[in-house]
């Protein structure tokens, strides 16, 4: 009889077991769009035309959908802040970010490669977990400014050199390929100064230094606002086109003054390539397929020389990229 009660006992435990088995809730389903963060380093113009970008890889992805996130400060706490905020608010699947300082975010960003995918654009970070890089070759972009500078300068002469921020892998590329292009030269580097992405504080520094070096005949801004922010020291000091700027990307404020003649030239990136082509790559990847990703694991696109000769049909281009209907 014990043996019969036993039985029962484990039949019944058996049948509890699968009924409850049957109502529980059924596993989530797996997450069929995947986010992708696009975090800046900075807030300018250039961001503005990656955003562009990002929304058309947005629109043309079904599987995707982008989170941009501007770093309004360009400080590491506040970039990290926005990295963290990805992952356990948006619920990341993959980071894209112009990384502020590589060195001392390294763990940062390798802690978020255990939970998402990481790319860098526009500024690297080498030597991290990261996944991939897309932007420019840097330190070639820097010989292109100091081959404009030697263009500006064929006697020579002393430059300044200004940035938001020298330990941010791009502005020490630049910096580097600034200083081997001018190797041989009569151009000579007085200093590089750093205004922490405070557009006030850029033009404080190319005045203070037309106050201390009266024979300064160049001065060369490494990120995109500081070529505006030059000219709106020199102007109202009657300097502007007489001290020769040299500068990177493609700000409003730039191309008007290469038009103008007051700007001598400038190396644009393609911040609307980074900012497609990365949430193209990070789709792509994310789907399982990682054939477009180099065994370097970069991706270069090409940054481009603007002068007074091409500054109108660069301008023209990035109205059809933009959307703008020339008024």
């Amino acid at each position: 009889m014990k043996r019969l009660t036993s039985h029962k006992l484990i039949c019944l435990l058996a049948f509890v077991f699968a009924m409850s088995a049957s109502c529980a809730s059924p596993p989530p389903a797996p997450k069929t769009v995947k986010t992708v963060a696009f975090i800046t380093n900075a807030t300018s113009d250039f961001w503005k035309i990656a955003r562009k970008g990002c929304d058309k890889a947005d629109a043309e992805l079904a599987d995707v959908t982008v989170k941009f996130k501007s770093t309004n400060t360009g400080a590491v706490k506040e970039q990290d802040g926005l990295i963290r905020d990805a992952l356990d608010m948006d619920h990341a699947d993959a980071i894209a970010v112009s990384v502020v300082d590589p060195a001392s975010q390294k763990q940062v960003i390798n802690d978020a490669a255990k939970r998402a995918l990481v790319i860098t654009q526009d500024s690297d970070a080498p030597d991290s977990d990261r996944a991939l890089y897309l932007g420019a070759d840097n330190r070639a972009a820097g010989r292109q400014a100091g081959e404009l500078i030697k263009k500006a300068l064929p006697q020579g002469g002393k430059i300044m050199v200004f940035v938001g921020k020298k330990d941010v892998q791009n502005a020490r590329e630049r910096f580097d390929g600034l200083k081997e292009s001018l190797q041989g030269s009569k151009v000579e580097i007085i200093d590089l100064l750093t205004d922490d992405t405070d557009p006030a504080r850029a033009r404080q520094n190319a005045y203070e230094t037309l106050k201390k070096y009266p024979d300064i005949a160049g001065m060369v801004g490494l990120w995109s606002y500081n070529g505006p922010a030059i000219l709106q020291a020199l102007a109202p000091e009657g300097k502007a086109g007489q001290i020769k700027i040299v500068c990177f990307d493609d700000e409003r404020a730039t191309l008007a003054a290469i038009k103008e003649g007051t700007i001598f030239g400038t190396v644009a990136q393609q911040p609307y390539e980074y900012g497609y082509q990365a949430v193209l790559m990070a789709g792509k990847i994310l789907r399982g397929d990682r054939s477009g990703v180099p065994a370097n694991k970069t991706i270069l696109i090409p940054t481009v020389v603007i002068q007074k000769n091409n500054v109108d049909d660069y301008s023209k281009k990035l109205d059809q990229l933009l959307g703008i209907t020339p008024g």
